[in-house]
C-alpha cells in the first residue's frame, strides 16, 4: 500500500524585495513556479511573469521604497503579491512608495529607449490600476489564466476612453 501525500500550493503568494534590480529575477522565478504548480497554461504564465517583470521594474525606476519616509521594521523595499482568485483569474501586484507622478501609460517615440512597460501591462492584461494607501501606491493588473478566460484572443480589453453619448444627438430637434 503507497501514502500518497497531496501538497497543497498556495493560490496566493506575497514577497518582499530590495527596492533595485536584485530582486527582480527572484520574483520572476517564483511567479513562474507558483504558476505552473497550479497548471497554468505556459502562455498565460509567460504573460504573467512578464506583467511582474514591468511593474517591478517601474516601480524600482520611478519610485521609492516602502518605508522610506517613516522607516518600517525590516527594511526598505519593495512588495510583489499575486493571487488567483476561484474564477481563474491572476492579479499581480506591485507595492512601493510612490513617486513624483502616478503611473500612467507613456506614448514613447519610435526611438525611445523606454517607456513602454505600462503599455505591456495594459495589452496583456484584462484590467489594471493603481491603488493609494497611505505611504503606499500599488500598481495592480488581472488577467485569466484558467478556463474559459485564459486565452488572450478571447479577451476584450477595457477601454478607459470617456464616450459621450449626447454629442451626436445635440442636432436632434
Amino acid at each position: 500500500m503507497a501514502l500518497v501525500v497531496a501538497q497543497e500550493v498556495p493560490t496566493s503568494s506575497t514577497m518582499a524585495l530590495p527596492h533595485g534590480p536584485a530582486g527582480v529575477a527572484e520574483a520572476r522565478r517564483r511567479l513562474r513556479k507558483e504558476l505552473c504548480a497550479h497548471g497554468v497554461a505556459e502562455p498565460a504564465v509567460d504573460d504573467a511573469v512578464l506583467i511582474l517583470s514591468e511593474l517591478l521594474s517601474n516601480s524600482c525606476r520611478h519610485a521609492r521604497p516602502l518605508g522610506e519616509d517613516a522607516p518600517s521594521p525590516g527594511g526598505s523595499g519593495i512588495r510583489a503579491s499575486w493571487r488567483i482568485d476561484e474564477d481563474g483569474l491572476l492579479t499581480v501586484e506591485v507595492t512601493d512608495g510612490g513617486g513624483p507622478t502616478r503611473p500612467l501609460p507613456a506614448s514613447p517615440s519610435l526611438t525611445a529607449r523606454g517607456g513602454r512597460g505600462l503599455g505591456i501591462v495594459r495589452n496583456l492584461s484584462l484590467r489594471w490600476g493603481v491603488r493609494d494607501a497611505p505611504g503606499e501606491v500599488t500598481v495592480w493588473a488581472m488577467l485569466a489564466v484558467r478556463s474559459r478566460h485564459a486565452r488572450r484572443d478571447d479577451l476584450v480589453p477595457q477601454l478607459d476612453i470617456p464616450i459621450d453619448f449626447a454629442d451626436p444627438f445635440d442636432d436632434l430637434p
